[in-house]
């Protein structure tokens, strides 16, 4: 489907067409027409599906169509759990808004205050935010929702997972008089997001990625690698990590302690990369990022924490050196690769005491992840069996007594 068939303002198909967008994807198709018409929208949409456009496009035509008559501060607000996130959200909104005389701001932490407090106090179209900061300054007086007629939020379960479910509330609470409400996440089986959207959405329209055709979905070849030890499990990351076929590749380790020690260890090895760690000052994570997504090092050491909200294109390989607690922390994590219906690989590295949580990943996937091996890197041990569940000891002594019963 042509973006052409939307009724969408010509200034918006001249963005598309410079930002070579031609078709739209099937979040798109599905998302667009309703959400013009301002029914609220519920989407399970994994990133690298075209969402952001999904939600920004018609929020851009909705002020085309009702073009405000005096200045004031945001009529769509977006929220998003992350300032790389956010970033990323605000800067596709000014390329598709590039023929439109509309002011579009960003409002995140880790940044100074003195520009962000001087930027609410001008019109504002659109505002992009976290909700921490933002939440500040409606305590403060400082930026008010109650212009606010399109409330967009960007991976709600994100948002749940680091517990921003009570400020979201308060905002929108804040936004009384919005006339459409969107909300966009990866899953809706986790982290109680369908009641999250339940407490803000009316009658919303749901729109399911699962339905999209094959050519959009990501074709991500998965396999493990056994482990006998770190030690081992380290000359396999290196032995990957030098192939010919691994361009650009996200390592995902549990701890920042881990990430400081593998960088190091990685460096003797002769492999550059850079890291993301959860206690890094904002510039230090922008030049870390600047360095990946310009190539100057093609390995990105992360935690989980440290990765939310990253959005970088051309991932080739995501990597499990540890693996994460939950399968849902899995999907997220190997979503990052295979983008948009390209073809990605997820490698998991995992030791004896992985086997449970590696069990738990291929149930929630309906898949046997293939185990292969590299030459001169066999495991010497075999596959560990995960650990029998503990039997509840009451309940085998009523078995018992039932049995005795019955003879």
């Amino acid at each position: 489907m042509l973006f052409e068939e939307f009724d969408l303002d010509p200034s918006l198909l001249n963005s598309l067409k410079n930002m070579g967008h031609k078709a739209a994807t099937s979040v798109q198709q599905q998302t667009i027409p309703m959400a013009m018409e301002q029914r609220d929208i519920l989407a399970m949409a994994p990133t690298g599906t075209g969402k952001t456009a999904a939600f920004l496009l018609p929020a851009l035509q909705h002020l085309i169509d009702f073009p405000r008559r005096h200045s004031g501060q945001a009529r769509v607000l977006i929220l998003t759990p992350t300032r790389e996130l956010a970033s990323q959200v605000h800067r596709y909104a000014s390329h598709l808004a590039n023929e439109l005389d509309l002011d579009i701001g960003i409002i995140t932490g880790g940044v100074p205050y003195a520009p962000q407090e001087a930027a609410l106090k001008e019109n504002l179209d659109i505002l992009v935010a976290t909700p921490g900061r933002l939440l500040e300054y409606l305590d403060k007086g400082q930026f008010s929702a109650e212009m606010v007629e399109v409330l967009i939020i960007d991976e709600a379960d994100r948002m749940l997972d680091m517990g921003f479910a009570t400020v979201v509330k308060s905002i929108a609470t804040e936004a009384q008089g919005r006339k459409q409400n969107m909300l966009f996440s990866a899953t809706l089986e986790t982290g109680g997001v369908r009641r999250f959207a339940d407490e803000l959405l009316i009658d919303p329209i749901q729109v399911n990625i699962d339905d999209a055709p094959r050519s959009e979905k990501a074709k991500i070849h998965q396999w493990v690698h056994l482990a006998d030890d770190k030690n081992h499990k380290f000359q396999l990351l290196c032995a990957l990590l030098n192939s010919e076929d691994v361009k650009r590749t996200i390592v995902f380790v549990k701890t920042r302690e881990v990430v400081a020690s593998l960088e190091g260890l990685l460096q003797q090895a002769g492999i550059r990369s850079a890291f993301l760690r959860g206690d890094m000052e904002q510039k230090q994570r922008f030049q870390a990022l600047g360095k990946f997504t310009k190539g100057e090092v093609n390995v990105l050491l992360c935690t989980d924490v440290a990765a939310r909200g990253i959005d970088v294109e051309g991932i080739t390989h995501v990597i499990n050196f540890d693996m994460p607690r939950s399968a849902d922390i899995y999907v997220h994590r190997i979503g990052r690769t295979g983008r948009a219906g390209a073809k990605g690989t997820a490698i998991s590295l995992v030791e004896a005491h992985d086997v449970r949580i590696l069990g738990k990943i291929e149930r929630y996937t309906e898949q046997k992840l293939k185990r292969r091996v590299i030459e001169g890197l066999r495991p010497k041990n075999k596959e560990a069996k995960a650990p029998a569940k503990k039997k509840d000891k009451v309940k085998m002594k009523a078995k018992a007594k039932a049995k005795k019963k019955k003879k």
